[in-house]
């Protein structure tokens, strides 16, 4: 399937410059989310994962049905002070601004292998926090699933000892 045919893209969201790319619309239909899924699902089944990662919000829609796939466990990681319990954070920077992602303090046991999801991968500052907050309770990365990534942000970069899958890659 062409994954690129159920994604919107939307010039100048949020702001001037910006070409967003909406996964919604790859969303709304079953089967194009349920083959993405599935897909992601190839590209990292070879690898040995006890848990999965994912960033608020679009990392919950991609990795807690991709961990469901793969029979292993969900962790969430949000935005600060959308936790109940206790959290360490860290502040990270987007293409168009900073944020601060947390996660609980004992999401991750040590030696825990996490792959990291997430819809995309475009400057890798939300994705280097995620690994940052992981490696810093114990666990081991053992690589990145994404739906898109931009290329010419050079995400990966952010990434070098991350091994990194995705769906399909635009130029930004």
């Amino acid at each position: 399937m062409d994954f690129k045919e159920h994604i919107r893209v939307i010039p100048d969201f949020p702001q001037e410059g910006i070409s967003f790319k909406d996964i919604t619309t790859l969303l709304q239909n079953g089967e194009a989310y349920k083959e993405s899924i599935d897909e992601l699902k190839k590209l990292v089944k070879e690898l040995k994962i006890d848990v999965i990662a994912g960033p608020e919000a679009r990392g919950f829609v991609v990795g807690a049905p991709l961990a469901y796939a793969l029979g292993v466990g969900f962790i969430p990681i949000r935005k600060t002070g959308k936790l109940p319990y206790k959290t360490i954070q860290a502040e990270y920077a987007l293409e168009y601004g900073k944020d601060v992602l947390a996660m609980h303090v004992d999401a991750i046991t040590e030696g825990q292998n996490v792959l990291i999801a997430d819809d995309l991968l475009a400057t890798g500052g939300t994705i280097a926090t995620c690994v940052d907050l992981i490696r810093q309770v114990g666990g081991n990365v053992v690589g990145a699933a994404f739906m898109i990534e931009l290329q010419d942000l050079n995400g990966r970069e952010k990434l070098p000892d991350v091994e990194v899958f995705t769906l399909t890659q635009y130029p930004f």
